[in-house]
């Protein structure tokens, strides 16, 4: 029994003895429990009591699993006993929690068989609480050092510890959830299992129609939807590699600014973005009317349908590329690209078959992402999508609309997942098997090669534009935040931020008068706790698939990406009906938020920490572990260190998506936690764009101080020496936001 041991037996003991073993009705993570009545009576008591005391003596059985890593102290236990005793401790004691969790619920037995079986049971059981979930840690922790304890990944504790985390967590929070809503896919009108309900929904003429081909009506949705996210994904794509560039390879003296306005949409509801393109471009829009009237013609409805949707979403997801692509465009080693030169290649031949083969990892993680976020989007659609559906807004609308359809919705979430999928495989192939790594544990002290006067040319004429674009979105953003009634009376007035945000002074002193703080409140405390949550779970899930090898592998990484290939309303949705009943009660507390939060955003810090990781080279883990260190310490001390622009990206990305999602929150926000976006929604549906849009101005500020201190806390990464680019007298910029 080493120390490692002891401390997670020790905690299962707290769990089982302590703790109380259900959640109280106070929600998960709050402790009045601690002042009423714990830990002495009923609900409150832990689960030794809840078994010998309060009738449910199957707990008692978990006890006994939790003595069984105390026979390791006996003297001659052999390596592979040891392993066997910890293997059967973790699994029975995991076993049988699920077992008697989805057995006896808040009514008894769960099912009729064992009613039938065993009569009417005069208990019953909550949600899981703080007991139970200490208890199911340690059994995991069982499990895993058992396996390693039998060879599994070379014994390493720590590895298997962490695979076995991140296939538990995905499983609980990602495909059982899921499930529960696909399997309604082969529901019939009369509930009952029917492949005709599947095949009916599935080859349905509205989804895989092609009357645009023959000038016969639209397309069918599943094929709007690939259409526009391979239009968003290039574009995207494109742009990011334009920005990060420019920020990385040339002399622009306007970085840090250029840096702030690349990530500027995705630190906005997206629909706002799209309320901000209907004021400009809308039939009634500014820049329309002006049009029309110097030109003498009628103002168009161009905006509405897949111009709309394409420019909006390029808008919102371009910051995703950038984050993505910025690390990798600068971990490419100066010297690679001198020895090309040095071979009499000039910048164009260098850029082309030197540096931009070895940006491919980046290249194709920020297409998947970009290609993924277009699929899942709901906010853009929905504002501009007019009579171009997508199969989000008709998932959403086959739930809540008046079809009231959630085997049609399960059907298109399919299909949905079957485009993302498709993705996920093209995007391995392109990749292939190649090595891009560029860093290693040599010094490198070169200079990146400048660009190509021409190509340094066409990003200028990219890139900045674009950038002007994103200043004249935002400008009309944060003047609509000062004007009394939008399109009706124009004058400007800070009534809007007083009844927002208003504050005075009492007896007792400050009074948050405004309508909005207790929702800021709520939403600043979920998202700072989601997003060091999501970076840690994403980046080691990075290092996982990056620097180990272990079977079901391809498996695993397909598990990480689910949620993000899903769309929010349907992840909501699911999340109700897993988490409305035990074992794991979570609606209407702040935890599902958190969860939900975690596992939507944590495929982007898994796809920028592969690219990133990709890049260095397994000659600094093999040092690390030659001069004695374990893999925990290489991880932390090593790899970590060098993977802060995978950081940065992955703590930005959790936080400020945290904050501005809105169709999987819709869902689970209740009374005591609501959060922003459903808050400016509400006052959007009223038709209060102002106080709307003064929130929004507000959270953006609020996101841009933040992503300023995570990238003052977190720092710059450093490679070599000095960061120079070839034929410039200026450095990059820091990488950071």
């Amino acid at each position: 029994m080493n120390r490692f041991l002891w401390f997670w037996l020790a905690i299962g003991w707290i769990g089982f003895t302590v703790l109380p073993w259900y959640q109280q009705e106070y929600g998960f993570w709050t402790f009045e429990w601690l002042f009423d009545g714990y830990p002495f009576y009923g609900d409150y008591a832990p689960g030794v009591l809840q078994s010998v005391s309060y009738g449910k003596p199957w707990l008692l059985l978990l006890g006994g699993f939790l003595l069984m890593p105390l026979l390791l102290l006996r003297g001659g236990v052999s390596g592979a006993k040891r392993a066997n005793i910890l293997i059967l401790a973790g699994a029975g004691g995991l076993g049988w929690m699920l077992l008697q969790g989805f057995t006896v619920g808040i009514s008894g037995w769960n099912a009729a068989w064992l009613v039938t079986l065993f009569g009417e049971l005069d208990t019953r059981q909550f949600g899981m609480g703080y007991g139970a979930l200490l208890c199911a840690a340690a059994f995991l922790v069982f499990l895993c050092t058992g396996f390693a304890g039998r060879g599994a990944m070379r014994g390493d504790v720590f590895v298997t510890n962490a695979i076995g985390a991140i296939i538990v967590l995905v499983a609980v929070f990602v495909f059982f959830p899921v499930s529960q809503i696909l399997t309604g896919a082969f529901v019939d009108y009369d509930r009952t299992l029917s492949i005709s309900a599947f095949a009916r929904n599935f080859f349905d003429g509205n989804v895989w129609g092609l009357g645009c081909l023959a000038g016969a009506g639209g397309c069918g949705v599943a094929w709007n939807t690939a259409i526009l996210a391979v239009l968003t994904a290039t574009s995207t794509t494109l742009l990011g590699l334009a920005f990060a560039l420019i920020v990385t390879r040339t002399a622009f003296r306007y970085k840090k600014s250029l840096r702030v306005l690349t990530v500027l949409p995705i630190i906005t509801p997206p629909f706002v973005i799209g309320l901000a393109l209907i004021l400009l471009f809308g039939r009634s829009g500014t820049v329309t009317q002006f049009v029309a009237d110097l030109l003498g013609v009628e103002a168009g409805r161009w905006l509405y349908g897949l111009p709309g949707i394409w420019l909006a979403q390029t808008l919102s997801f371009t910051p995703i590329s950038f984050l993505v692509l910025i690390g990798v465009v600068e971990g490419v080693s100066p010297s690679m690209e001198e020895a090309s030169q040095t071979l009499r290649a000039d910048r164009w031949q260098t850029f082309t078959r030197v540096s931009l083969p070895l940006m491919r990892p980046g290249l194709a993680n920020a297409f998947l992402l970009s290609f993924i976020e277009s699929m899942a989007d709901f906010g853009n659609p929905m504002v501009l999508g007019g009579n171009y559906d997508v199969l989000s807004t008709e998932i959403f609308f086959a739930i809540v609309g008046a079809q009231n359809d959630a085997g049609r919705a399960a059907v298109l979430a399919i299909i949905l997942l079957f485009f993302t999928l498709s993705a996920f495989g093209a995007q391995r192939f392109w990749l292939g098997r190649k090595s891009y790594a560029t860093v290693s544990g040599k010094a490198d002290s070169g200079a990146h090669a400048g660009l190509n006067p021409l190509l340094q040319a066409v990003c200028y004429v990219v890139a900045l534009p674009w950038a002007l674009f994103t200043i004249v979105i935002y400008g009309m953003i944060f003047v609509g935040a000062f004007v009394k009634r939008w399109g009706f009376d124009n004058s400007l007035t800070f009534d809007n931020y007083i009844e927002a945000f208003g504050i005075d002074w009492g007896d007792h002193g400050i009074l948050w008068t405004g309508a909005a703080w207790d929702s800021l409140w709520t939403t600043l405390n979920i998202s700072a706790i989601a997003a060091p949550l999501t970076a840690a779970v994403g980046l080691t899930t990075a290092y996982l698939l990056v620097r180990q090898n272990f079977r079901g592998k391809d498996a695993f990484e397909f598990g990480t990406m689910l949620s993000f290939a899903i769309p929010g309303t349907v992840i909501g949705v699911s999340y109700i009906l897993a988490f409305n009943v035990p074992p794991l009660e979570l609606t209407g507390t702040g935890v599902i938020l958190v969860i939900c939060f975690i596992f939507r955003n944590m495929p982007v810090g898994v796809r920028g920490g592969i690219a990133a990781m990709s890049q260095l080279d397994r000659s600094l883990d093999e040092a690390s572990l030659t001069l004695g260190a374990n893999s925990f310490t290489t991880f932390r001390r090593v790899i970590l260190p060098l993977l802060r622009p995978a950081i940065v990206a992955a703590l930005v990305y959790s936080f400020v998506r945290a904050i501005t999602s809105v169709s999987a929150v819709i869902f689970l926000v209740s009374a005591d936690h609501n959060m922003a976006t459903s808050y400016i929604i509400g006052l959007v549906e009223n038709g209060r764009y102002g106080v709307a849009i003064a929130y929004c101005s507000v959270l953006i500020l609020i996101m841009l101080a933040a992503i300023l201190g995570v990238q003052l806390a977190i720092g710059k990464r450093r490679l070599r020496r000095e960061d120079r680019v070839a034929g410039t007298n200026a450095k990059p910029a820091p990488s950071g936001i």
